[in-house]
């Protein structure tokens, strides 16, 4: 089942994507839902985040060949992690699919994307085995992680690298049904496929990263996980198209613009 936030009329609405029509439902997805009968169709709609998280957590270095390249950006051995390492992310940074991601003007060429697969949590999740991590999971949609690296490199934190208001683009919609090991992300810049690869090919599962996560802190309905990328990423430009498709789940796709 597909779970999208739509923009009717300037109000905020849920609803069910059925092919190519979105029903509408009273309430949200974390409480279920109540259908109204109404139906709008899909091509017509304008896509919000899917949902406002609780707590915007995101995985670190979570990819072999990510650690690889990041290491070899900055000048210095690749480690990889010993242990799933949490971080967090600002509500703030966070547009929809169809939104312009908006590109500083003090911003260097180093202006990238990173795609992720986002893990949205359901329920309540404390002190949760691997074997029971996955019961606490709603669903999955895209995220953006877009990160200006010679700010991530300068700055003590990484406050405004992966902060920067239109930093997150997500969406389109929350996906329920996801076989995590059949997944495959793909990123085209400007029509141009531009990296692939097997997106459960992670260093820590999403089972190992809730269940570490999950005995130190309490998950609740409405917190999401980004869970790292793979690989180089290429310098966005204003004007380029980033297209975000994780086989199974969507396709998040936003311009790049230049401040103005």
């Amino acid at each position: 089942m597909r779970w999208a936030r739509i923009s009717v009329d300037g109000t905020p609405r849920t609803g069910i994507i059925e092919d190519d029509l979105i029903a509408l439902v009273n309430g949200g997805m974390f409480d279920g839902g109540t259908r109204t009968g109404e139906t709008i169709p899909l091509a017509k709609v304008q896509f919000m985040i899917p949902f406002e998280p609780r707590t915007f957590y995101a995985a670190g270095l979570n990819y072999a060949e990510h650690v690889i390249e990041q290491a070899k950006a900055n000048k210095r051995d690749p480690e990889l992690p010993e242990k799933p390492d949490i971080g967090y992310r600002a509500n703030n940074a966070l547009i929809a699919h169809g939104e312009a991601i908006v590109k500083p003007r003090d911003a260097s060429e180093e202006f990238q994307y990173e795609a992720e697969l986002v893990v949205v949590i359901g329920q309540h999740a404390k002190n949760l085995s691997e074997d029971q991590a996955l019961s606490c999971v709603f669903g999955y949609t895209i995220g953006n992680d877009v990160s200006e690296r010679r700010w991530q490199r300068r700055d003590r934190t990484l406050w405004r690298a992966k902060n920067t208001d239109t930093f997150k683009p997500m969406g389109p919609w929350v996906e329920t049904n996801v076989d995590l090991e059949g997944l495959e992300t793909v990123v085209r810049l400007s029509g141009r496929e531009v990296i692939r690869f097997p997106t459960n090919n992670m260093i820590f599962s999403v089972a190992r990263y809730i269940s570490a996560m999950s005995r130190y802190v309490t998950l609740e309905a409405g917190d999401m996980i980004w869970m790292g990328t793979e690989g180089h990423s290429e310098n966005m430009q204003p004007g380029d198209v980033c297209e975000i498709e994780i086989s199974g789940v969507g396709t998040l796709c936003n311009l790049i613009v230049l401040e103005t």
